[in-house]
């Protein structure tokens, strides 16, 4: 690799090739969260129709269930459902992975997650 260019032996399966659901990047969308510890806000990085990304430094373990609400401008939506964490990884400053939690969407009823696959399938 002196000459900057990587061998076919060198990638690596990304992640995000082994998801169930297509991922729509965002820029930032604020997330309202509330549980019985009161109300927190946290930045999501990636929606799909069936959860998304919130980065936090201080993420859920997982397993938490919590309602949260968000608005989707593109779509004229304001979205508030139940989810779970479905993973969570703590800030390591020996990663560049960004802290945050994966959430999964409880209780979205049908036409608004067929609303959320189209708009990512859009890109």
């Amino acid at each position: 690799m002196a000459d900057g260019k990587k061998t076919e032996d060198q990638y690596v399966l990304l992640r995000s090739n082994r998801r169930k659901n297509l991922r729509k990047q965002l820029l930032v969308l604020k997330i309202r969260g509330e549980d019985k510890r009161g109300v927190f806000f946290g930045y999501a990085k990636t929606l799909s129709k069936g959860g998304m990304f919130i980065a936090s430094v201080n993420p859920k373990k997982v397993g938490e269930e919590f309602d949260i609400s968000f608005s989707i401008t593109d779509l004229k939506m304001d979205l508030k459902c139940r989810c779970v964490v479905a993973w969570s990884r703590e800030y390591d400053s020996m990663t560049k992975q960004e802290p945050g939690m994966g959430i999964k969407f409880i209780d979205l009823d049908a036409e608004t997650v067929a609303k959320l696959d189209e708009w990512i399938k859009k890109g």
